[in-house]
């Protein structure tokens, strides 16, 4: 009887042993003369349980992990003999923390061979495609607008406003830039759905350059993603060998190519003129805008930049239709969120659901609480640039409008967990040292302010004159906030604000014991 083993070959299954299991999987099985053979997958996003090994059965894929090294022998009689074992989790797709996601974009992500088209088509891939192509640019632009999508990179801009004004724009050429550098910490969809679904994101650039009348796309992926830029890469030539790519895709009338583009590993290159920059070549400096790129874009054409989970989740809005995706959600923030969950936390992962979960509800239920099993302090949410929020904001609906009433944002869905160890004053000095890091240095707000910032802050915490710093600190996030040329310096304020804000007690001295006397 031939066994088909499902190992994922994600990075993050990878660092922890996931390659060495192979090895050991085809050794064993030689040793026993057992017929295997093994699909090489994404990870489904179960982190803690990586790596996690499946076996086909009539009844559905059995999963197994954490699997080590040691484990493989005794895993494998099981599998064999569909027996017992500690390591056994049962059908994964009834898993419990994967049963109660809703996965609309990361559907086929840990199921499908990543380099296979035929396996991404047997799973309905190319559907949305080629509904799109019945439909044509005005019908797919229609779609999209009303499926409610808003740009999953950060800033929530509805995507269907960005394709209109790239597809009315006048020009020779256009072009359609898929921004890969994910660079927030706690984040990691992006490379999670390039390396276990990279079809999805050809299928989205593809369908996003039907719709606006562009012919070439670029996906810039930072260089810290190996993984992701080689399947990425492999997908691309399959799909053009397969007709989805080049002169009259899928049959078509219609052209498109697209390229990968490894960017040098600057933070500021998320922001999409920095990118543009980069692209062409040059430093990334954030552009002044207007003009806009959807006028002024890539080359100095119209230009469509969205995110990878932006793309992502148009081939299930055309293949299902735009109210299929826009019954998920509340208020403006339609459809779901691959959510990230990291940092000390005890179920660590990627997490997709419709938008209107509390933040409580995900680090408490769904991600079990801290690592360390101590009290969860603080929880940042939208990478570095995010607010820290404590546990009084833990019924705060994951949704674009309820996190900025508060003065937060969701960013690009990661959240990183902090138990009551953490010291908030080192964490606002870290804000504003990542940003002097980072900044491309073309505005002064952020280039001079985040060094001002770090220097203030350490003042703060050796107890140099306290109150007259906290003062000098919130008046330096709001120059910074309100006169940064982008996002970097404008919003590094979040951070450090809401630490002062939530976490005060962690900024003022403590009375010495004469003070506490009087």
């Amino acid at each position: 009887m031939n066994m088909k083993i499902f190992v994922p070959r994600d990075a993050t299954a990878v660092a922890v042993g996931a390659d060495e299991v192979v090895t050991a999987l085809e050794q064993i099985a030689q040793q026993r003369g057992l017929s295997i053979e093994i699909i090489r997958t994404g990870s489904r996003g179960l982190h803690w349980l990586e790596p996690m090994i499946e076996v086909a059965t009539p009844g559905g894929r059995v999963a197994y992990g954490p699997v080590g090294t040691e484990d493989v022998a005794s895993v494998l009689e099981s599998m064999a003999n569909n027996g017992p074992h500690a390591l056994r989790l049962g059908i994964a797709d009834k898993i419990p923390w994967l049963k109660r996601q809703t996965r609309l974009t990361f559907a086929r992500c840990g199921v499908i061979d990543p380099r296979s088209l035929d396996d991404y088509r047997a799973h309905g891939g190319y559907k949305g495609f080629e509904r799109a192509l019945s439909l044509g640019p005005d019908a797919i632009l229609n779609e999209v607008t009303a499926s409610g999508l808003r740009g999953r990179g950060g800033a929530g801009f509805p995507t269907g406003i960005k394709w209109k004004t790239v597809a009315q724009a006048k020009a020779d050429r256009k072009f359609i830039v898929c921004n890969a550098d994910e660079g927030d910490s706690g984040t990691f969809a992006d490379r999670m759905i390039m390396e276990g679904d990279p079809f999805l994101v050809i299928e989205g650039m593809t369908t996003a350059g039907i719709t606006v009348g562009a012919t070439k796309g670029y996906i810039y992926i930072r260089s810290e993603y190996p993984h992701a830029v080689e399947a990425m890469n492999a997908a691309i030539k399959a799909a053009r060998r397969g007709g989805y790519l080049g002169d009259k895709i899928g049959g078509s009338t219609y052209s498109f190519d697209m390229e990968v583009r490894v960017g040098a590993g600057a933070y500021v290159c998320g922001e999409e003129t920095s990118l543009l920059e980069s692209l062409e070549g040059r430093r990334g400096l954030v552009r002044a805008k207007p003009p806009l790129p959807a006028h002024y874009g890539l080359f100095g054409k119209p230009t469509v930049i969205n995110n990878v989970l932006s793309f992502a989740a148009i081939p299930f809005i055309l293949a299902e239709g735009a109210k299929a995706y826009a019954d998920f959600g509340m208020g403006r923030s339609r459809g779901t969120m691959p959510i990230q969950l990291a940092g000390n936390i005890r179920h660590g992962g990627l997490f997709e659901t419709a938008f209107g979960v509390t933040l409580g509800e995900l680090v408490d239920d769904i991600g079990g609480g801290t690592f360390t099993g101590r009290p969860v302090r603080a929880v940042q949410v939208g990478g570095p640039l995010g607010a820290y929020f404590p546990r009084a904001l833990f019924d705060t609906p994951f949704d674009y409008e309820a996190f900025a009433a508060r003065d937060g944002l969701i960013g690009h869905g990661g959240i990183v967990v902090f138990d009551d160890s953490v010291d908030m004053r080192k964490q606002a000095r870290f804000a504003m040292e990542f940003c002097a890091v980072e900044s491309c240095g073309k505005c002064t707000p952020c280039r001079i302010g985040s060094t001002r910032g770090v220097e203030t802050i350490e003042k703060i915490i050796n107890g140099e004159r306290v109150a007259e710093n906290l003062a000098l600190v919130e008046d330096l996030c709001n120059t910074m906030k309100f006169g940064s040329l982008c996002a970097l310096g404008g919003f590094t304020p979040y951070p450090v604000l809401s630490a002062l804000k939530h976490f005060r007690e962690d900024f003022i001295p403590a009375p010495t014991t004469l003070q506490a006397a009087e």
